[in-house]
């Protein structure tokens, strides 16, 4: 017993204050790393992986050496099929990585009472829309550059006014069909296209809007807002995530901490603050 103690004692004594750091460093990235893949395509390939590994090692335990000659050889080649199959995981944590730098000036230069404006008047707007079940798409940009979304549309460079968007989503007019750019206080472009989600986990019950909203927020750090020609119901994305049946203070609050934190994450803070009321 006294030496299994000695043993223990000078391992301990042999760690210094920076492994503990290197340790917490690793453990940190790992944490971020699975919450980026949580609930995406990359959870279950992952847990296809892990499967593989542990039927590696068990074959081998058992010599069953057909089997464990297979399976090493194909876990040699995979990490190029990795790089293959999680190219788009690998581009979402490049570009997380890349959004928050320390060192990145916030694009979104507007001052309060500008902020309040803008809010004041994306929320009329959408109001508006909603009460007239007219659909709707806006994607307001924040560190994520959507200049190439903005080359599939209509550049207008105009300034926020409630009359203005409601006019662009008019049924049968030549810009309500796409999504509205909104950098700043200033609509970049109409009748823009997004990307679709992928994602298998979408409701079957949500359309092409709302996965085109969820396919943009899945590839930058924009903040989407949505009005359901169907039900008029406004929903808003972030993150790869969607929010339905917002009402105007929601949005409102929203839209104001959006202006403020330019800082990706502010929604699922409101959702963190809201669960827990």
């Amino acid at each position: 017993m006294d030496a299994i103690i000695n043993f223990i004692n000078s391992q301990l004594s042999s760690i210094r204050v920076l492994d503990i750091i290197d340790v917490a460093v690793v453990a940190f990235v790992v944490y971020k790393l699975i919450l980026l893949i949580k609930e995406t395509r990359a959870e279950q390939l992952i847990k296809g992986i892990i499967a593989l590994f542990v039927i590696a090692k068990v074959s081998g335990w058992l010599r069953l050496y057909t089997i464990n000659w297979i399976l090493e050889n194909t876990m040699t080649l995979g990490m190029i099929a990795i790089l293959i199959v999680f190219q788009p995981e690998l581009r979402r944590v490049l570009e997380f990585i890349g959004r928050n730098n320390f060192f990145n000036k916030s694009i979104l230069d507007i001052q309060d009472e500008d902020a309040k404006k803008v809010s004041s008047e994306i929320i009329t707007a959408m109001s508006s829309l909603s009460k007239q079940k007219i659909g709707a798409l806006l994607v307001l940009e924040r560190k994520t550059g959507l200049n190439e979304i903005v080359e599939t549309g209509t550049k207008l460079d105009a300034l926020i006014s409630s009359e203005l968007l409601i006019n662009i989503f008019i049924p049968n007019t030549p810009l309500h069909d796409g999504a509205v750019i909104i950098k700043g206080d200033k609509i970049k472009a109409a009748a823009c296209f997004l990307p679709l989600t992928d994602s298998k986990l979408v409701s079957k019950e949500l359309g092409t809007r709302h996965r085109a909203a969820l396919g943009i927020s899945e590839k930058s750090d924009s903040l989407t807002i949505i009005v359901s020609e169907e039900t008029g119901a406004i929903s808003i994305t972030e993150n790869g995530e969607i929010t339905r049946y917002i009402d105007e203070d929601t949005l409102r609050e929203i839209l104001l901490e959006f202006y403020k934190k330019v800082n990706a994450g502010f929604l699922a803070e409101w959702r963190t603050d809201n669960e827990r009321k």
